[in-house]
């Protein structure tokens, strides 16, 4: 079985932002792709933020859009 990437990032909710989960655990709402960095959901799994580049699709899985979709 194939390995999912730790974080996932949802699509746009109806009242705004990506809820965004790590190994099923949520982790909040994501309202731009700082967000993922400044609220520290990165960090808050193990990952580096300094090293995490968004179109690794090993790192983060973006469902439907990926981070350039946020409105």
């Amino acid at each position: 079985m194939a390995e999912r990437s730790p974080v996932v990032v949802y699509p746009l909710s109806p009242s705004s932002g990506r809820r965004v989960t790590a190994r099923a655990e949520i982790l909040g709402l994501a309202y731009g792709p700082e967000d993922l960095l400044e609220l520290e959901f990165l960090r808050r799994t193990g990952l580096d933020p300094d090293q995490v580049r968004f179109d690794d699709q090993a790192l983060i899985e973006w469902r439907v859009g990926g981070p350039d979709v946020w409105a």
